[in-house]
């Protein structure tokens, strides 16, 4: 059991038998006197990605879920589904395709990611904050061409189309953000 003084980002609790990650936590101290501190906490239930709020009153307790991080690897699409390899205990996990469209534009064959484990069933996969991609197709490098900066439209090797520096060309890689999935620099 954890209390909620205990509550941070990134935690796992289990909300109504699911693994729920909070995503941000807000104490709130009341002016009444004699009331009990509130803890706003905004939290993704795991097994269906929905983002939910609730308020616990200080002092409430619940269950930490039954929840693992294990190093995980990309292994290959299987249709619109992905598979993925615990490399620790080498057992293969499938993601269905409505999950794996959202990360499939980050992920090559043998990318390692962190696997969320609830009770021995997948349930979340965390991306590395940066992925290192090949530019396939981009316009040509246009010199001087403005004093102002600007961007272009790149296709790179997965599929993601973002916005680059106007200097690169096709062929190069770059370091690529997979929260917002914008261009970082060079790699």
């Amino acid at each position: 059991m954890i209390t909620t003084s205990e509550f941070k980002k990134g935690l796992v609790i289990q909300i109504d038998a699911a693994p729920c990650l909070i995503i941000d936590v807000v104490f709130q101290s009341p002016s009444a006197r004699g009331a009990n501190t509130m803890v706003k906490t905004k939290y993704r239930n795991l097994i269906t990605g929905q983002v939910l709020e609730k308020t616990f009153r200080s002092g409430d307790k619940v269950d930490e879920a039954d929840f693992e991080r294990h190093k995980g690897q990309f292994l290959y699409a299987d249709g619109g589904k992905g598979i993925f390899m615990d490399l620790e205990t080498y057992e293969q996990f499938e993601q269905d395709e409505e999950s794996f469209a959202l990360l499939s534009p980050f992920l090559l064959e043998g990318t390692e990611v962190t696997l969320g484990l609830f009770q021995e069933r997948m349930v979340n996969i965390d991306l590395p904050m940066t992925v290192e991609l090949t530019i396939t197709e981009t316009a040509p490098v246009l010199k001087h061409a403005t004093a102002t900066a600007q961007t272009k439209e790149a296709l790179l090797e997965t599929g993601l189309r973002l916005q680059v520096p106007p200097y690169l060309e096709a062929g190069e890689k770059i370091k690529v953000d997979t929260r917002d999935g914008r261009f970082i620099s060079r790699a």
